[in-house]
């Protein structure tokens, strides 16, 4: 069987004929983005989950105040459709048996597991730290499945001391191919997320996208990470190609300082790009998150709808 390329498996089910505008695929500049987005045709359809990275200071704590299911619960009555329990905060040694006690509790509360998300670094040369790195990816995708998550959200990294960003780039862009490679066995998705480093601005994220062209992989939006002029460009700019997104309860432009984020316009460029899938709060703001969270999940609701 002929291998399904990105172009061929995401432009299924899109318009014969649909402008660059109608799309929505042109960035602010008003170029044409990399390569075509994700064919949604349909109206947006929007799921609410959590991040575990939310609670991370309680669930870290020594000893802790909170572990994954506790979180579990506390999702489920705040009435959310999901939760994205992070990877960090899973026990070092979790087995398989842990895992599937996870889902069956996450299960019977009524919520499903929207996606894991793991801290890795692909910007690496070959060589026992790479081999390390792409062992890891490996790992969370075998725990994914087996939690029933269907996407893990990514990294690519940063430019090593020394070293040139088209060389961190091809690093980044043949650690993602292997791993999504490894993945497809598995049924999961892999979605890179704009974290600083290479993928800071949407032309770099858009020059890995393009590399990398799988019908497993795609972009995972985080609406606080783009520090520039203008953060809802990017984001809009990028919420065609998301396969999930992490919504923060703020934004920083370029040489500014944090604002509070307009969640309205967030979820109105979602919807304008149809964007469907979850919508995951990932909370890093100062206030307490067990008074904050239940706040902005009420708010995202309302909007979500």
């Amino acid at each position: 069987m002929a291998r399904l390329d990105r172009r061929a498996f995401l432009g299924r089910g899109a318009l014969a004929a649909v402008s660059a505008s109608a799309a929505g695929i042109l960035g602010p500049s008003g170029r044409a983005s990399a390569i075509p987005p994700i064919g949604r045709t349909r109206p947006s359809h929007m799921k609410l989950s959590l991040a575990a990275y939310s609670y991370r200071d309680l669930l870290t704590a020594k000893p802790p105040r909170m572990d994954l299911f506790g979180y579990a619960d506390l999702a489920a009555d705040m009435g959310l459709d999901a939760i994205e329990p992070t990877s960090y905060y899973f026990p070092a040694d979790a087995a398989a048996e842990y895992l599937r006690r996870l889902r069956r509790h996450a299960f019977l509360l009524g919520l499903d597991i929207s996606g894991t998300a793991i801290g890795n670094n692909f910007c690496l040369p070959p060589g026992p730290r790479r081999d390390a790195e792409l062992a890891h990816a490996r790992l969370w995708i075998d725990r994914a499945a087996e939690l029933n998550a269907p996407v893990i959200r990514i990294f690519s990294g940063s430019v090593p001391k020394g070293s040139t960003e088209d060389q961190a780039v091809d690093w980044a862009v043949a650690g993602i191919k292997e791993s999504l490679a490894y993945a497809a066995g598995r049924g999961v998705m892999l979605a890179l997320e704009n974290h600083g480093g290479i993928t800071a601005t949407p032309a770099q994220l858009l020059r890995l996208v393009k590399a990398v062209d799988a019908p497993n992989f795609g972009v995972n939006l985080d609406t606080g990470n783009f520090h520039v002029e203008d953060p809802y460009a990017a984001i809009a700019e990028l919420a065609p190609f998301a396969i999930n997104v992490q919504v923060k309860t703020e934004v920083q432009r370029q040489g500014k300082g944090k604002e509070e984020a307009d969640l309205a316009r967030i979820v109105a460029i979602l919807r304008e790009a149809r964007y469907s899938g979850y919508v995951a709060l990932e909370y890093e703001a100062d206030e307490d998150p067990l008074a904050a969270v239940p706040r902005h999940i009420k708010t995202l609701r309302q909007l979500i709808g």
